[in-house]
C-alpha cells in the first residue's frame, strides 16, 4: 500500500517529481534498531572495558540485547526494498564508494563479534548446562561448547582476555555502524533539512541515550517479573550514563537547528516555515519539550536532591521511557521530516502512514517489538542475571 500524500497548497507549490516519500516508516524504523544496538553495546563495555562495576547486573544483559536487536536491523531495509532477494549482490559485487554498499559487511562484522563475546562471556553456563542436562536442550549446550569444556581459572582467564578485546573491537564497530547512518544523511546535499555535518554524531550521541534508556526499562521489568530486588546502584549508574549524552545530543541538536535558522535567513525560507509550522508539535514539543527536557530536568533534580531508593527507580524508568520515544521522534523527523520539504525548497508536503501494507504502522511495530519476544528466549537458553550463580566472564585487566 503506497502511502498517502497530501500537499500543503498555502505553503508554496512542488514539481511533479517531488510528490513521492522515497523512505517511508520503515527508515525511520531502521537507524531506531541501530540505536539501541550501539547503545546496549555502550553499557557493555562500560563494565567489560572501563570496569564500572555498578553495571554488573546489566552487562550480559545489554550484550544479549545488542544481539536480538541487531538481527532484526535488516528487515526494514529488506521490506522497502522492491525486490530484496538482491540485497546480497551488494556484498557480491560490492561498489566500495558506495556508503549503502558498505552497511552489509560492517553489519556482519558486527553480528560476528556479537556472537563471540557472548560465547566467551556465557562458556562456563554453556559448559555446566552441557554436563547437566540430558534432554534436548542438553544437546544444544553440548553443540554450543564447540567440544571446549575446560573451565580451570587458567581458561577462564583466558575467557576474560577475549570478552575484553572484543569489547574494546566493539566500541568503534557498534559506534561506527551508527554513525554510519548518520553519515547517510547528513551526506545527502538533496534535503536540506538532512545536510549537515553534525548529523552523524547527532545520530551517535542519540544511539547511546537509548539503548541505555532501553536497557533502564528491561532491567526495571525484569526484576519486578522475576520478584527480587532492583540494584538502585546499577540504575542510578544507567540514569547518570543518560544524563550526561542527553546534554551532548541535546545541545549538538540546538547547534543543528540554529545553523538552519542561520540558512534560512540567507533565503530558505520554507524551512523556517515548516519548523515553525508543521513541525512545531513533533520537533519542539514532542521530541525536546517532552522527551529530552522534561526527562533532562528531572533527573537533573533527583541527582541534586540524591534521591534514591524506590523515587529514583520510578523516575529514572519513566525518564529512559521518555527518552525513547524521542530518540524514535527524532528518527521520524529526520526521515519523513526532511521528505516534506520539496528538494526545491518551494513547498511541502505531508506524510500519512498507512497502518496496514508492506510499509504500514502494523509492520513498523512488529520490527520493533520482535527483538524483544527474541530476547526472552534468549536470556532463557543463556540466563543474564548476576544472582543466578553461574561463573559469567568478568572484566579482565587491560
Amino acid at each position: 500500500m503506497e502511502p498517502i500524500l497530501h500537499f500543503a497548497p498555502y505553503t508554496g507549490w512542488v514539481y511533479p517529481n517531488e510528490t513521492m516519500f522515497d523512505w517511508t516508516v520503515l527508515l525511520a524504523v531502521y537507524p531506531y534498531l541501530t540505536g539501541l544496538v550501539a547503545g546496549a553495546f555502550t553499557v557493555s563495555s562500560l563494565y567489560q572495558v572501563f570496569g564500572f562495576e555498578r553495571l554488573k547486573p546489566v552487562a550480559h544483559l545489554a550484550l544479549l540485547t545488542s544481539l536480538c536487536c541487531m538481527l532484526f536491523v535488516p528487515l526494514p531495509l529488506l521490506l522497502h526494498l522492491g525486490h530484496p532477494e538482491r540485497a546480497m549482490n551488494a556484498m557480491i559485487t560490492p561498489h566500495f564508494t558506495s556508503a549503502m554498499a558498505m552497511f552489509g559487511f560492517f553489519a556482519t562484522f558486527y553480528v560476528v563479534l556479537l556472537m563471540l563475546e557472548i560465547w566467551f562471556a556465557f562458556r562456563p553456563y554453556i559448559v555446566e548446562q552441557a554436563q547437566k542436562r540430558t534432554d534436548a536442550l542438553g544437546k544444544v549446550y553440548k553443540l554450543l561448547t564447540l567440544g571446549s569444556y575446560d573451565v580451570s581459572e587458567k581458561a577462564l582467564a583466558h575467557d576474560r582476555k577475549w570478552v575484553f578485546w572484543l569489547a574494546v573491537t566493539g566500541i568503534p564497530g557498534a559506534h561506527g555502524l551508527h554513525g554510519y547512518v548518520g553519515f547517510l544523511f547528513g551526506s545527502l546535499k538533496s534535503r536540506e533539512w538532512w545536510s549537515s555535518d553534525l548529523m552523524p554524531v547527532i545520530f551517535l550521541f542519540s544511539a547511546i541515550i537509548s539503548g541505555v534508556s532501553m536497557l533502564i526499562v528491561i532491567y526495571v521489568v525484569s526484576c519486578l517479573v522475576r520478584r527480587i530486588p532492583i540494584d538502585a546502584a546499577c540504575v542510578k549508574g544507567m540514569a547518570y550514563t543518560v544524563w550526561a549524552f542527553i546534554m551532548v545530543a541535546f545541545v549538538l541538536e540546538a547547534l543543528e537547528f540554529a545553523n538552519i535558522v542561520y540558512k534560512g535567513r540567507e533565503g530558505v525560507e520554507m524551512i523556517i516555515h515548516y519548523v515553525t509550522g508543521p513541525l512545531l508539535v513533533p520537533y519542539f514539543i514532542l521530541q525536546f519539550a517532552l522527551g529530552a527536557i522534561l526527562p533532562m530536568l528531572w533527573l537533573s533534580y533527583m541527582f541534586w536532591r540524591g534521591t534514591g531508593g524506590k523515587p529514583l527507580v520510578v523516575g529514572a524508568t519513566i525518564s529512559a521511557c521518555l527518552v525513547l520515544f524521542s530518540v524514535f521522534m527524532m528518527r521520524w523527523n529526520v526521515v519523513i521530516g526532511g521528505q516534506e520539504i520539496s528538494k526545491t525548497g518551494k513547498g511541502l508536503l505531508t506524510y500519512q502512514m498507512p497502518f496496514l501494507g508492506q510499509e504500514g504502522a502494523l509492520v513498523a511495530i512488529v520490527l520493533v517489538v520482535a527483538p524483544f519476544i527474541v530476547l526472552l528466549g534468549m536470556i532463557k537458553l543463556f540466563p543474564p542475571w548476576d544472582d543466578h550463580g553461574t561463573r559469567h566472564a568478568a572484566p579482565a585487566a587491560a
